[in-house]
């Protein structure tokens, strides 16, 4: 018997998930989140599918359920290598009614014990380290976080806004222009530039262009009518990259290149996808950004009338020092 067994009350089993959980995983992110007060955030089950086939997950190796007796998935947890297995990010839920039976220490020690042994794969001088996300009025996450070695570095929030009536018209800088998404053609030049306009924002790591279109264009419901992409000549100048979820529109990327802020690019974008979602009958619209984010992105928002819904931590570990994944890019 493991340690991360150990910790579990009597009738539980921590397992590795087979594809045919994927319902009762999804399902289980809902009644989290639902009981966090977001739904809005939990992973559909076409959603868990598709990050289960991405390039570079094991879904033998780097996802856990637990088990109940009676064949119930109350907990969950997954390994995400962000980059070069130096950048790690978990996802783990346990169930509102299977609390205090040492679940979420059973998932959170599975979790670093599999990112430990995947990192000796990293170069030798990058930093290691793995971060969890989870809303701050779990306090339950927080205390087993800190219990475990972990401690809070930022947060992020949730923003929305009812659109009660059409927004205004955007006002698009001189020589930019929106274009119809063509992603056998343009997805590369988007990918780019969205890394891009990343750069400057907190815990950015390069995504691989496969795990990008994996994300991106492959998604289900993915509807190349909801993605805004800005160009000025032949340049990606910015983009916005909408779906709709189940009784929201959400703008899953907003990026605005450096050569193009402060030309009021960024709220013409924002503008024109609510009037989208408007015309569609999506009148609640979120997304979610950095709550210190470094380009001014939180005002911007506030300007547009977006207000904060839901506020989230992130709590690290680090594993090993050395050079941060940022740091080798520079």
């Amino acid at each position: 018997m493991t340690t991360n067994e150990t910790c579990l009350s009597p009738g539980l089993l921590l397992i590795a998930p087979q594809k045919t959980d994927v319902k009762a995983v999804a399902q289980l992110t809902y009644d989290v989140c639902a009981a966090d007060g977001d739904a809005t955030v939990a992973t559909s089950a076409d959603d868990m599918r598709q990050m289960w086939q991405e390039p570079g997950f094991n879904l033998a190796t780097d996802a856990w359920v637990v088990e109940a007796a009676d064949g119930k998935i109350v907990g969950y947890e997954e390994l995400y290598n962000r980059h070069g297995f130096a950048a790690f990010e978990g996802d783990g839920y346990v169930h509102p009614d299977s609390l205090a039976q040492g679940i979420g220490t059973a998932l959170l020690r599975a979790l670093e014990a599999r990112a430990l042994v995947v990192m000796e794969q990293a170069e030798p001088a990058q930093r290691v380290y793995i971060r969890n996300g989870f809303g701050t009025k779990d306090t339950r996450a927080c205390e087993l976080h800190q219990n475990e070695g972990y401690a809070p570095i930022r947060y992020s929030w949730r923003m929305g806004i009812q659109l009660d009536a059409p927004p205004p018209s955007p006002v698009w800088p001189r020589g930019v222009e929106l274009r119809p998404f063509q992603p056998e053609e343009q997805a590369h030049a988007i990918h780019e530039a969205s890394q891009e306009a990343f750069e400057d924002h907190w815990g950015h790591v390069p995504m691989p262009y496969e795990n990008w279109e994996t994300h991106t264009i492959h998604r289900p419901g993915f509807d190349p009518a909801l993605y805004f992409v800005a160009w000025d000549g032949d340049q990606v100048a910015g983009m916005s990259l909408c779906r709709v979820k189940p009784g929201t529109g959400w703008v899953g990327t907003l990026a605005v290149r450096r050569p193009w802020r402060k030309r009021g690019l960024g709220q013409a974008l924002l503008q024109h996808s609510f009037g989208e979602f408007h015309k569609r009958g999506v009148n609640t619209v979120g997304l979610g950004v950095d709550a210190q984010s470094l380009t001014g992105a939180t005002r911007l928002y506030q300007r547009v009338g977006m207000k904060v819904a839901m506020e989230y931590v992130f709590y690290q570990k680090e594993l090993r020092p050395g050079r941060d994944v940022a740091e080798e890019e520079d």
